[in-house]
C-alpha cells in the first residue's frame, strides 16, 4: 500500500476553501491540462455518496473511473473511494485544517495500491508516484491562484454572468474558474432542447434569433464565441470567420440594448493580432491599428458592440493574445513534436508572439468584471512577449527535449498559406498597458514559468513533499 501526503497552507480560511471544492466547476479547476479527463456521469458534489464518472486517456486506450465521495464534515473533510479504475484500491481524504491566523491547511492524503501486487510496483510503482505528485503540485498551484484572484471581491455581491462560447476553450475554463469563486453563469447555447430545459439562453447568429427576455438581469456578459481562425483560409473560410464575429456581436449588442435591465458590463473578445506585422515595435492601446484580414475582422468584431455602448452599457473589448495552455490551441499542437525532439524554431525566430498564461487571462476577466470604470480597448496579453525563439528555448527548456529541427518560413506558407504568415512568423510585440495602469498584477508573466506548470515540470521540492511508502 502506498501513501501520498501534500500539505499546503493558505491565507484563505478552511470555510472559504471547502467552499471552493464545494461548488461547481472545481473538479474541472483542478484537472491537469496535461491529463485528457472526461466526465461521463456525476451526481451530486463532494457530500456523502455524491458519485461520478470519468474517462482517461492515459495512452491509447481509455480507461474509466468511477469514484463515491463519503467521510463529508463541512469544513473539515471529505473523501472520494475508487469504486471501479486503474488502481486495485484508492482511496483520496481531503483535509481542511483551520489555523490560528485564520488561514488553513488543505491536506490530501492519499493511500493506493497498483493492480498486480508487487509486480505492478515493480513496473509502474515509480511512474504512478511521480503522476501524483505533478497532479497535486499543480493542483495546489491553481487553487492558490483562484482563490488569490477572488479574495480582493470576497466582501462585494456575486455576479450573475452569461457567457457566449461557453464551449469553447476559454469559455469552459472561464465558467469553472467563475463558479467555483461563488457565481452564477449561464452560457448562452444554439440547442432550443437544452435551453428550454433550462440549460442556457438560446441564440443563433446565423439566423438573428436570440432570446432576448432571458438576458434579462445579468450583472455581465462575456462574449466570446467565433469561428475557430485555425485552418487554410479559402473563400468559404474567410467568410465564417468574419461573419461568425461580426453577426453574433451586433446580435448580442442589440438585444441587450434594448433589455429593461440591462447588464452593467459587455465583455466582448477581439484579437491582439488586429495590430498587423509590426516587427519590434512596442504596442500599447494606443497603437495603430494595422492591415489585412485578421485587422479587418477584429475591427468589425470590436465594431459589433456599438449599441450597447450607445445605450449606456460599460464595455471592454479585450484584445486576447495566444492563450498558453496545454489543455487546447496552439501549445497543445505543439506538445507531441517538441516532446519527439523534433521541435525547433520557426522563421527566422526574431518574430514577437503577443501570449497570455490562461490562468492570468481569467484573472483579468475577472478584474475587468469588477472595476467599474473601466472600458474600451484592453491587451489581454502578458507584459513580457516573447520572440519565437525565447519561446521555442522554453518550451525545450521546460519538457527536457532539444529544439534543433526549425521550420522555415516558406514550408509554413506552403503548409498553411496566409493563416500560417499571419499566425505564426508575423510579429506582434503588444503590452497590457492599460491593465498595468489599472492595478492588475500578473501572477505568471514569464514564459517559462507558464510552460513549466502548462507541462507538469515543477521544482523537486515541490514534487517531494509530504511522499511516503508504507
Amino acid at each position: 500500500m502506498a501513501v501520498f501526503t501534500k500539505r499546503t497552507k493558505f491565507a484563505s480560511s478552511a470555510h472559504e476553501v471547502f467552499a471552493w471544492h464545494r461548488r461547481d466547476g472545481a473538479f474541472e479547476r483542478l484537472s491537469p491540462p496535461w491529463d485528457r479527463v472526461e466526465i461521463v456521469e456525476k451526481q451530486g458534489g463532494i457530500e456523502e455518496g455524491a458519485r461520478m464518472v470519468m474517462r482517461l486517456h492515459l495512452g491509447p486506450i481509455p480507461q474509466t473511473w468511477e469514484a463515491v465521495h463519503q467521510d463529508y464534515i463541512e469544513d473539515q473533510l471529505f473523501t472520494d473511494v475508487q469504486k471501479r479504475g486503474p488502481f486495485a484500491s484508492w482511496e483520496h481524504e481531503h483535509r481542511f485544517l483551520s489555523q490560528a491566523d485564520g488561514g488553513c491547511v488543505l491536506e490530501d492524503h492519499i493511500h493506493y495500491e497498483l493492480p498486480m501486487g508487487a509486480l505492478g510496483r515493480a513496473i509502474g510503482g515509480g511512474s504512478i508516484q511521480r503522476t501524483i505528485q505533478r497532479m497535486f503540485a499543480f493542483r495546489h498551484q491553481r487553487l492558490a491562484h483562484d482563490l488569490m484572484r477572488h479574495r480582493p471581491y470576497l466582501d462585494r455581491p456575486r455576479l450573475r454572468v452569461a457567457i457566449s462560447g461557453a464551449s469553447g476553450l476559454l469559455g469552459t475554463a472561464l465558467s469553472a474558474f467563475l463558479t467555483t469563486g461563488g457565481h452564477e453563469v449561464v452560457p448562452l447555447v444554439r440547442n432550443k432542447q437544452a435551453a428550454a430545459t433550462g440549460k442556457g439562453i438560446y441564440w443563433s447568429p446565423r439566423s438573428g434569433e436570440i432570446d432576448q427576455e432571458a438576458l434579462e438581469g445579468f450583472d455581465v456578459v462575456v462574449h466570446l464565441a467565433g469561428e475557430n481562425i485555425a485552418g487554410r483560409w479559402t473563400a468559404s473560410k474567410r467568410k465564417r470567420i468574419l461573419e461568425s464575429r461580426e453577426q453574433s456581436t451586433q446580435l448580442l449588442a442589440n438585444a441587450l440594448a434594448k433589455l429593461t435591465k440591462p447588464p452593467k458590463a459587455l465583455l466582448s473578445a477581439s484579437g491582439i493580432n488586429t495590430y498587423g506585422d509590426r516587427g519590434d515595435e512596442i504596442l500599447t492601446e494606443e497603437s495603430a491599428l494595422g492591415t489585412g484580414f485578421l485587422t479587418d475582422v477584429c475591427q468589425a468584431w470590436e465594431d459589433g458592440t456599438q449599441a450597447a455602448e450607445d445605450a449606456g452599457i460599460r464595455v471592454a473589448k479585450m484584445r486576447i493574445g495566444a492563450v498558453i495552455t496545454s489543455a487546447g490551441g496552439a501549445l497543445a499542437q505543439m506538445l507531441l513534436p517538441f516532446k519527439m525532439g523534433v521541435g525547433g524554431i520557426v522563421g527566422s525566430g526574431h518574430q514577437y508572439m503577443s501570449w497570455i498564461g490562461l490562468d492570468d487571462l481569467l484573472g483579468a476577466i475577472l478584474h475587468l468584471m469588477y472595476q467599474e470604470k473601466l472600458s474600451g480597448v484592453f491587451n489581454m496579453v502578458s507584459p513580457e512577449p516573447a520572440n519565437n525563439r525565447d519561446f521555442t528555448k522554453a518550451l525545450g527548456k521546460a519538457l527536457h527535449r532539444p529544439t534543433i529541427f526549425p521550420l522555415p518560413a516558406f514550408m509554413i506558407n506552403a503548409i498553411f498559406g496566409e493563416m500560417g504568415k499571419a499566425l505564426l512568423l508575423d510579429s506582434v510585440r503588444a503590452v497590457p498597458q492599460r491593465l498595468l495602469d489599472s492595478g492588475f498584477t500578473f501572477s505568471a508573466p514569464a514564459i517559462l514559468d507558464v510552460l513549466r506548470s502548462e507541462v507538469g515540470d515543477f521544482d523537486e521540492e515541490s514534487l517531494l513533499r509530504g511522499v511516503a511508502f508504507a
